[in-house]
């Protein structure tokens, strides 16, 4: 651990013939942090992760990850880098516990296979073959994967495309194990609006190969400050005003329905809200 951050890049681009897929990308991501970077399909997601990885070149701008450029990094770089991709390879007929010792091997300093295989909640099919596990359950292993080599930075590519939303569920516990541990910096990308809300310290919006926005996801794109909806029905007419500050609003309709006041929801926009209203506000 340093005082420099995780992830430092700034003005990073790349280009593909007359298409920019990254245009002046700056970026900070620090130890330890969660860090969901979204954006539509295109946007350029897969080409900065790759880059980050180590596994595609920039044209331009700097880039250090962990200390060190992915372009130039020595191979022992590459032990404190994790990846657990969206559709990764696995050898079906190895049980769980062969598999993460199998890749425990790559490691010169793993963490313990059992310890890592009951870290993610598949203690009960340590026994199993891979091809009997349901799809979240490969998912479990695959995070097994890349984890067992104790990765300061973690890459997860859409984690959880194609779970059901208990799954889902499930998956969001174990990264909060892992984030809770507090030793590795976890960078995913994801479709998935409320997963970043429930797991990401920070989120970043790209979309035409620049940063739209970034921050909490609380007050991603003034979110927090943004005007408060407020419903409400008034004899059999339903009543909508948006407002800055709601409460003295709840307060009058309060007084004037004697306490209760029929149908009354108070929102803000959404995280959805706001990641769609940025997508709208950019031009192609």
């Amino acid at each position: 651990m340093t005082d420099s951050p995780a992830i430092h890049i700034r003005g990073l681009r790349r280009r593909y013939g007359a298409t920019a897929a990254l245009d002046g990308v700056d970026l900070d991501i620090g130890y330890g942090e969660v860090f969901a970077l979204l954006g539509p399909n295109g946007a350029g997601k897969t080409t900065a992760i790759e880059i980050m990885e180590g596994h595609r070149r920039r044209d331009a701008g700097e880039v250090r990850v962990l200390g060190e450029d992915p372009q130039r990094a020595p191979r022992a770089w590459r032990y404190g880098i994790g990846i657990v991709l969206q559709d990764a390879a696995d050898a079906a007929e190895l049980t769980v516990a062969e598999t993460v010792r199998h890749f425990a091997r790559y490691y010169p300093a793993p963490r313990d296979p059992a310890e890592v295989i009951d870290l993610v909640g598949l203690s009960d099919k340590a026994r199993a073959k891979v091809r009997t596990l349901s799809g979240g359950q490969r998912r479990r292993l695959d995070v097994a994967v890349g984890i067992v080599g104790r990765p300061q930075l973690l890459f997860l590519d859409e984690p959880t495309t194609g779970f059901d939303p208990q799954a889902r569920r499930h998956f969001w516990t174990l990264l909060r194990r892992l984030a809770a541990e507090g030793d590795t910096t976890i960078l995913l990308t994801t479709h998935y609006l409320d997963e970043a809300e429930a797991i990401a310290d920070r989120v970043a919006v790209i979309v035409h190969g620049r940063i739209v926005a970034e921050g909490d996801p609380a007050t991603l794109g003034g979110r927090a400050s943004a005007q408060a909806t407020v419903r409400w029905v008034d004899g059999d007419t339903p009543r909508v005003a948006r407002v800055d500050d709601p409460g003295p609003l709840v307060a009058e309709l309060s007084s004037l329905h004697g306490g209760t006041v029929p149908g009354l929801t108070v929102t803000r926009p959404s995280l959805e809200d706001i990641y769609l209203d940025l997508l709208g506000g950019v031009r192609s």
